[in-house]
C-alpha cells in the first residue's frame, strides 16, 4: 500500500471511530506563538501549583511513542510547541485517534501547561480533534525543502517546510506598512488607479494585451500607474501614492518578474532634488523600523542605508571606469568621442543617439559597482520621455535613479508639465516604435489634454518593493520574495488540462 493510500485508510478508520473528519471550526484560547510568549518564561514550579487550561491548533510536525503515551510537536504561526498524550488521560477512543495521526495533519488540542523533566514547555492533553488530514508526505525534516523549482511552484509547502521563508514575507508586509505610515504622516493620500488601461503608459515596456468583450476595445495590463496619478495631481490631489501591481511582458531573471509591486508617489510644487532628500529620509526610517539597524547584510556586502552617494550619470562613468584611460567629462559630452568609447567596448549600435550611447555605457561600466546606496542623476532626454529638461543643458532631464546592491531600486524625476513638449515627446517615441522599438511609449492624447488644464510643478517617484525586500532579507532572487512567482508549466500539465 502506498503512503497516500495508507493515509486515506487511516482517515476511514478515524471516521469509523465516530470523529468528524472535517469539522467546521475549532474554538481556541491561544495561538502557538501566544503560548510560547505567555508561558515560555515560566518555570516548572510556577506552572504546577495552578495548571492553566489552554486550547490551540496547529500542524503535526513530529510524533514519537505509540505505546500508552507519546509526544508530538505542533507548528503554528511560525512557532512550535510539544504536546504529551496519555491513554489513561485521553481515554481509549481519543488515544486511538492520536495513534492514527500522520505528519502534516492539522489538529486542535486542549490541555494544561507544564514542563517535562528535560524542561521543555508542553501541553498535557485532555482533548484532541482532527481538523484536516494530510494525504501527502512533508519533506524530510532535517533537510527541509531544497528543490528551488518545487519551492516556487508549491509555496504552501515551502512555508510549511522552511520556517525562514515565512520571515521573509512577514518582513515584506512590515515594509509596506511602514511605507504607508511614512507617507500618510506627510499628507499623502493613497489611491487606486486602473489595472486595465486603453493606453499602456507611464514607462517604456512591452505590455500584456487583453480585450474587453462588452466595450469591444483592446486593453493593456498596466505597465505603470504614472499617467493616472499625474491626472490626479491635475485634479488637485497634491500628494498621492499607490502601492501597485505592474505587468510587463518581458524576460524573467533574478531581478525581473512579469508581475511586480511598485510604490509610486507624486508631490506637487517640488522637483527631483526634493525627492532625493525625501527618499533618503524615507529609506532610513523604513529600514530602521523593519530591520532594527541601518546596516544590512546582502551577500558578501554590508550595505549602509545611513549613507548615500550622489553622481551625475557622466560623473559615475568617469568615477567607475575600469581598464583603459579614464574618459574626461569633455569626452563624454562630445558625441564623436563618446561614439569612439562605445565602439572600443563593442557597445555602439547604428543609429544610436548621444543619449542612448551614454545610457548604454553607464549600464555596462557603472551599475555593477553601485553596491552602497547611490543616486545617479541627470539622464539623457532620449531615455526619459516624461521628464522635464534641465534649463542649463537641454540634452539632459531632471531625473535620478537610486541603486543599491547593483540594482535599480528607485526612479524619479521632475515631471514634464508642458503639454506641447509632452505631445512632441510622444511623437518622437512613436517614431522609435516605427523603427522597431516595441517598448517605446505610446501616444496618450487624454493625458496631453489633462496637462492642458495645467499641472503644477511636480516630482514623482517609483520604488521597487520586490527588490527592496530582496536587500532587506538577503534574498538573491526576486522569486524568493514573491509568494507566487510566474513559472513555466510543469511538464505534462498542459496536455493533461486540455
Amino acid at each position: 500500500m502506498s503512503e497516500q493510500s495508507n493515509r486515506y485508510e487511516k482517515l476511514e478508520q478515524i471516521r469509523n471511530l465516530g470523529f468528524d473528519d472535517y469539522p467546521h471550526k475549532f474554538e481556541w484560547t491561544h495561538t502557538v506563538p501566544q503560548l510560547i510568549e505567555q508561558f515560555g518564561p515560566k518555570s516548572a514550579e510556577e506552572l504546577e501549583p495552578q495548571p492553566v487550561s489552554v486550547k490551540t491548533a496547529g500542524r503535526v510536525i513530529a510524533v514519537r511513542g505509540h505505546g500508552k503515551a507519546g509526544f508530538a510537536h505542533l507548528s503554528g504561526g511560525g512557532s512550535k510547541i510539544q504536546v504529551y498524550a496519555r491513554q489513561d488521560r485521553l481515554g481509549d477512543k481519543v488515544y486511538e485517534l492520536y495513534r492514527l495521526l500522520d505528519l502534516g495533519d492539522m489538529v486542535g488540542v486542549s490541555g494544561v501547561m507544564f514542563r517535562t523533566r528535560t524542561g521543555e514547555l508542553t501541553i498535557l492533553l485532555d482533548g484532541l480533534k482532527l481538523l484536516a488530514k494530510s494525504f501527502l508526505s512533508l519533506p524530510e525534516k532535517w533537510h527541509g525543502l531544497q528543490d528551488v523549482e518545487v519551492r516556487y511552484r508549491q509555496r504552501y509547502l515551502d512555508l510549511i517546510a522552511n520556517p525562514d521563508v515565512r520571515t521573509i514575507f512577514i518582513k515584506r508586509s512590515r515594509l509596506i506598512s511602514e511605507i504607508r505610515r511614512f507617507l500618510e504622516e506627510r499628507g499623502y493620500l493613497e489611491v487606486e488607479t486602473p489595472m486595465m488601461q486603453p493606453v499602456a503608459g507611464g514607462a517604456t515596456a512591452r505590455p500584456f494585451r487583453t480585450f474587453h468583450e462588452a466595450l469591444g476595445i483592446p486593453l493593456y495590463l498596466r505597465i505603470a500607474p504614472e499617467l493616472y496619478l499625474k491626472r490626479l495631481v491635475v485634479g488637485g490631489f497634491d500628494r498621492v501614492f499607490e502601492i501597485n501591481r505592474n505587468f510587463r511582458n518581458e524576460g524573467i531573471s533574478t531581478q525581473h518578474n512579469p508581475e511586480f509591486t511598485m510604490l509610486e508617489f507624486y508631490q506637487a510644487y517640488s522637483d527631483y532634488r526634493d525627492l532625493m532628500d525625501l527618499t533618503e529620509e524615507m529609506l532610513k526610517a523604513i529600514v530602521s523600523a523593519v530591520n532594527r539597524n541601518l546596516e544590512v547584510e546582502y551577500g558578501e556586502a554590508r550595505i549602509d542605508f545611513g549613507r548615500y552617494q550622489r553622481y551625475s550619470m557622466a560623473e559615475a562613468i568617469t568615477r567607475f571606469w575600469q581598464g583603459e584611460a579614464r574618459p574626461s567629462a569633455e569626452d563624454l559630452n562630445d558625441p564623436a568621442r563618446l561614439r569612439d568609447l562605445a565602439s572600443r567596448r563593442g557597445l555602439e549600435k547604428p543609429g544610436d543617439s548621444w543619449g542612448q550611447m551614454l545610457g548604454t555605457l553607464f549600464e555596462v561600466v557603472v551599475e555593477e559597482h553601485l553596491i552602497q546606496p547611490t543616486f545617479i542623476y541627470d539622464f539623457p532626454v532620449e531615455l526619459s520621455p516624461l521628464s522635464k529638461r534641465k534649463d542649463e543643458d537641454p540634452r539632459l532631464v531632471e531625473r535620478f535613479e537610486l541603486y543599491v546592491a547593483g540594482m535599480e531600486i528607485a526612479n524619479a524625476y521632475s515631471e514634464l508639465n508642458d503639454p506641447e513638449e509632452q505631445l512632441q515627446r510622444f511623437k518622437e517615441q512613436l517614431q522609435e516604435r516605427e523603427k522597431g522599438d516595441d517598448e517605446a511609449h505610446a501616444m496618450d492624447e487624454d493625458y496631453v489634454r489633462a496637462l492642458r488644464y495645467g499641472m503644477p510643478p511636480t516630482a514623482g517617484e517609483g520604488i521597487g518593493i520586490d527588490r527592496l525586500t530582496m536587500i532587506l532579507t538577503n534574498s538573491r532572487s526576486i522569486r524568493d520574495v514573491i509568494l507566487f512567482p510566474h513559472m513555466r508549466p510543469e511538464e505534462g500539465r498542459e496536455a493533461a488540462s486540455e
